[in-house]
């Protein structure tokens, strides 16, 4: 495919009308970030917006040493990776993890519009392993906000005036920012309907509604139509906790809260957090925070 005056890709790059990118070149990457402690974690290659992009068609067989974040935002198009095609239709969003072939592309009738960021670093292995990336991996709708849009120009406005260090340091601090935008998006822009919350968010909420009562796993999975074990499962798979060490661990957040504004004995607060054994309370407060609720409090006044 040859690229026109109207769109259409050439060597993996869309040449279009109204296109904005920018790709850092690899001599100042490997000059001034990949040899900072800091930013070789995860730093921008590129970014870029392609409206009503027609034509746009890209396919590499061993895939990118970095991986991408597509946000279509009107339009509709498509991606192939492990052997499956996934459409891509307007406020939906994918990342395409490194080393993996692919293909994409926007659709010939109502061709996409996206933002789309590329990035690397030594710690992509380790991100793209998480449950909260690899789900990602599919399309997923999130909920449209000016944030997103206003970081992605002060990032964009930040390169245009060049390579500097301060630049490549402030647009690093940002991407981190961005790409939470999407992987967290119910965190940034929270629904107000909470039906839409799934069953270990509204579960999080019960737990604190009730953080001074005692719940059992047989309590919190029978609210939500699920056995104990499957719903254990979801809970660990989201959070990376069992549900009633999750739900102890907030009692003692809560406890070292009261400790850092109340003058309540270690007894009164054990027993408002659900304990009737202050001594257990203390192991228990001990082992989660790292130091006994009596010299946390000692802590916090020095």
């Amino acid at each position: 495919m040859t690229a026109n005056s109207k769109g259409g890709s050439l060597k993996n790059v869309w040449y279009g009308i109204g296109r904005q990118r920018i790709e850092i070149p690899k001599s100042v990457l490997n000059a001034l970030v990949t040899k900072n402690d800091f930013m070789r974690n995860m730093y921008l290659h590129g970014l870029g917006y392609y409206p009503k992009a027609e034509g746009h068609y890209t396919y590499r067989k061993k895939g990118l040493k970095e991986n991408f974040l597509f946000y279509c935002i009107d339009g509709a198009g498509f991606y192939k990776i492990k052997d499956k095609t996934y459409k891509v239709n307007a406020n939906e969003f994918f990342i395409l993890p490194q080393n993996v072939e692919h293909a994409y592309g926007s659709d010939p009738n109502d061709p996409w519009t996206i933002y789309w960021i590329h990035f690397g670093g030594d710690g992509l292995p380790a991100f793209n392993s998480m449950h909260i990336v690899e789900k990602h991996f599919e399309p997923t709708y999130i909920k449209s906000n000016e944030q997103v849009f206003s970081l992605f120009e002060k990032m964009y406005k930040t390169l245009e005036l060049g390579y500097s260090y301060e630049n490549l340091l402030f647009v690093n601090m940002c991407l981190n920012q961005f790409i939470s935008y999407f992987i967290h998006n119910s965190k940034h822009f929270a629904s107000k309907n909470p039906e839409t919350n799934d069953c270990v968010d509204k579960a999080i909420l019960y737990m604190q509604e009730n953080i001074q009562k005692n719940i059992s796993l047989q309590q919190l999975s029978s609210l939500y139509n699920y056995s104990p074990s499957r719903f254990s499962a979801l809970f660990k798979q989201k959070t990376g906790y069992a549900p009633i060490d999750y739900f102890i661990q907030m009692k003692m957040q809560r406890a070292s809260q009261k400790l850092d504004l109340s003058n309540d004995s270690v007894k009164a607060i054990a027993i408002d957090m659900g304990f009737d054994d202050p001594y257990y309370f203390t192991r228990r407060f001990t082992k989660i925070i790292g130091v006994s609720p009596t010299r946390y409090r000692n802590l916090q006044k020095d």
